[in-house]
């Protein structure tokens, strides 16, 4: 599809258009310039429900609303929510007692939601459904007395919250490097969970590496990378081994986009670079590249990939491919808490439509 069928918002960051002389001296290419554009790209069920669900509170209580972390990873979410009254906070203590708090996309441990209840704060668990499903997992097979291993990143709020079920049993296996580290107390009672936002090739290495040492490991009753992860993943595959500029939007402290921009690398695109802004790019960028490939991660708003696109346009990048290699209609209903306050007051709209929920055709 050309540029002209693209439906472009205006953008965030407002910018001169460039003559073709100064596009010509900015990036000299031989052949013709083009964007490879992903789909699917952007938000994902989970994190459509998340923002929607404290957008939600915000117009039927009112400001503030506070929320746990971010919550989803996105630099331009976050500030669009804070500027409605959202305000974020680390800890529930930060938050005064008996307001109310929303638990972000990444979940939280059984400790953060008794010190709520401790506190007198009414909740709102914005947690992904299918990050809930490996909560479940955990306590399932913890009570089955199995040793647990959770590959993750340490530290990352979803893994914090998974390990939090059940930490007697779970131990942080933050990929291939970990594996010789791992010890537990029967071989023959080992399963494996994951953080839903990983690399798939690298978390199935670790995987790999783990069966060699303890043969008998179980996998998880369900795939635990979500689905978003993997179609995101599959499509840059297809895209990289074209592209000499792979660009992924979104936020450093963004796990699947930081993988986005790895895969990117590992099949075959020349340079990767993750940017939450168009402003971020670098002109430099552009030398000698003529396919420039474009994706975004799964906590970002369409409307920061379109500001992309209307850079990239800037530079003489103005025949857009979008390379589809999955569609998703999934949709997730919002958190129980929120449902039934809603119902009570009459509004049964999920108030989709502005968060880059859309078709990928």
């Amino acid at each position: 599809m050309s540029a002209s069928a693209v439906s472009v918002p205006m953008p965030l960051v407002p910018r001169r258009r460039r003559s073709p002389e100064d596009v010509a001296a900015a990036a000299p290419v031989n052949g013709t310039k083009r964007v490879l554009l992903a789909a699917p790209r952007g938000y994902c069920a989970g994190v459509d429900r998340a923002v929607i669900a404290v957008e939600k509170a915000l117009e039927h209580y009112g400001a503030p609303v506070y929320v746990r972390k971010q919550i989803v990873h996105n630099v331009h979410v976050v500030s669009s929510l804070e500027a409605k009254g959202a305000i974020f906070v680390e800890e529930n203590e930060e938050v005064p007692t008996g307001a109310l708090v929303v638990f972000s996309a990444h979940g939280v441990s059984p400790a953060v939601q008794q010190s709520a209840v401790d506190r007198g704060l009414r909740t709102i668990d914005a947690t992904c459904p299918l990050v809930t499903k490996v909560h479940k997992e955990a306590v399932r097979f913890a009570n089955d007395d199995y040793d647990i291993l959770l590959i993750g990143h340490e530290g990352h709020e979803e893994v914090e919250g998974t390990a939090g079920e059940a930490p007697q049993h779970i131990q942080i296996v933050n990929g291939p490097n970990d594996v010789d580290k791992v010890q537990v107390r029967d071989p023959q009672k080992v399963i494996w969970l994951s953080q839903t936002t990983l690399s798939v090739d690298e978390t199935m290495e670790t995987v790999r590496l783990l069966r060699d040492r303890f043969p008998t490991l179980q996998d998880p009753p369900s795939d635990d990378i979500c689905y978003a992860t993997t179609n995101r993943q599959v499509a840059i595959k297809k895209i990289a081994p074209q592209a000499e500029l792979v660009i992924v939007v979104g936020s450093a402290n963004s796990s699947n986009s930081v993988r986005l921009m790895e895969v990117a690398l590992e099949y075959g695109a020349t340079a990767s670079h993750r940017v939450d802004f168009a402003n971020e790019i670098d002109e430099t960028w552009f030398e000698g590249v003529a396919t420039v490939g474009v994706t975004s991660g799964a906590s970002v708003p369409e409307v920061l990939v379109r500001d992309v696109l209307l850079l990239l346009a800037d530079y003489g990048y103005d025949d857009v491919e979008e390379v589809v290699t999955a569609q998703e209609d999934i949709l997730f209903s919002l958190p129980k808490e929120l449902r039934a306050t809603l119902k009570a007051a009459g509004d049964t709209s999920r108030g989709l439509g502005g968060h880059g929920k859309r078709s990928n055709n």
